[in-house]
């Protein structure tokens, strides 16, 4: 089963961090930032800071781990995140040098259930978690735990 990680990153404003994916032929959507754990990962904590840095040219504070997806031989590992530090400028994905898979553009947005609910946030079970518990985040369960290993 191929694993990926990502960041519900709160920004200091306490707004989340996405990406807006506007994609050739397709309405936009938004993702939470992230992607494939690497066989070079220590663990999946690591893979997550490495795509952040990456995917944002930032860094991130890990809270803990709060949900995790499986769908279609994909599991995703949602962290609750801190970040203080992005620059798009300093991207460095190799997504961002095939103009053929759209546009990543970083977006901040209203932590709210009404903000959630605003954008076509991706997968749907974590908006809804999003939306659900937007004022409580860091209240939730740590799954760490439950998930905790080295890659």
């Amino acid at each position: 089963m191929e694993e990926r990680v990502r960041a519900i990153l709160i920004t200091p404003g306490g707004n989340l961090l996405t990406i807006k994916r506007v994609r050739p032929g397709m309405a936009p959507y938004w993702v939470l930032p992230g992607g494939g754990v690497e066989p070079a990962d220590t663990s999946l904590e690591a893979a997550l800071l490495r795509e952040v840095d990456e995917e944002l040219g930032g860094h991130a504070e890990i809270h803990s781990l709060v949900h995790v997806h499986v769908q279609d031989g994909e599991r995703q590992y949602f962290f609750l995140a801190r970040t203080d530090q992005w620059d798009p400028a300093r991207r460095s994905g190799p997504e961002f040098d095939d103009p053929s898979r759209g546009e990543y553009i970083v977006e901040e947005v209203p932590l709210s259930p009404a903000g959630v609910a605003a954008i076509a946030l991706k997968p749907e079970p974590v908006a809804d978690l999003l939306g659900e518990h937007a004022g409580r985040l860091f209240e939730l369960t740590d799954l760490g735990r439950q998930y905790s290993r080295s890659v």
